[in-house]
């Protein structure tokens, strides 16, 4: 599919797929591919245009609709949609709490691969998300397949949406990291499952540096590694 080498990332909410893939973006100087913040920014131009998230057809318009683009900066990954920076604001609690619709939704679905698709001609890339091994980049020459135990990815949104000062419990966020577990698992479209290919890593022991040195051990193995950076101070995942 792509010219450009790709490393997958896919896992569950909560994995550390998100940190874990910049941070090896950074140190081998790829890309990064953050997937879920497409559709987090669709999922937030439905709810101000009003469109009902069981929709398939009103969701599908919103994201062929949509000008979304992710730029790298010195402070982070920025995401532009439709000339506005949303980079906050996808993070909201509510886009969160509404995002599977847009994301069970194939038209959604086929235009987001086509764009994460059109990213990888540009260039190597470390992409993330939860069918990136499987559908996205299949051809991909090396996936990873992230998890944590449920009690530790509710421990790490916790920690993040009290950093913001958002009002939630632990209790509130174990339950709908088990329900958006099971939907997305089970959804008829690309379900989150492990390529055959990928390699398993559990993070729930593991701090950031840990693993990022264990995927970064893999691919030097694989021969992609033509440079690699230095470490920047880590935590956990």
């Amino acid at each position: 599919m792509s010219q450009h080498p790709v490393v997958a990332i896919d896992g569950p909410v909560g994995s550390g797929k998100s940190t874990i893939a910049r941070r090896v973006a950074e140190r081998i100087g790829f890309r990064y591919l953050d997937t879920g913040a497409m559709y987090r920014a669709v999922t937030l131009k439905a709810l101000h245009s009003g469109v009902d998230m069981n929709d398939p057809q009103a969701l599908t318009e919103v994201a062929r609709s949509s000008d979304i683009r992710l730029d790298a900066t010195p402070d982070g990954l920025r995401v532009v949609l439709d000339g506005g920076d949303v980079t906050e604001e996808i993070r909201s609690l509510e886009v969160t709490n509404n995002a599977y619709g847009p994301s069970q939704t194939a038209g959604v679905r086929r235009r987001m691969v086509e764009l994460q698709r059109r990213e990888a001609e540009r260039g190597p890339l470390v992409a993330e998300g939860r069918d990136m091994g499987t559908v996205v980049f299949a051809d991909a020459p090396v996936k990873f397949y992230l998890d944590a135990s449920v009690e530790v990815r509710a421990k790490r949104r916790y920690a993040e949406h009290a950093a913001k000062g958002d009002d939630v419990t632990l209790e509130e966020l174990r339950h709908q990291i088990e329900l958006r577990d099971r939907r997305d698992s089970t959804r008829s479209v690309s379900p989150l499952r492990q390529a055959e290919d990928a390699i398993y890593v559990d993070t729930s022991d593991m701090g950031i540096e840990q693993v990022v040195d264990h995927l970064l051990g893999i691919l030097r193995e694989k021969g992609l590694l033509d440079g690699e950076r230095a470490p920047a101070d880590g935590a956990s995942p």
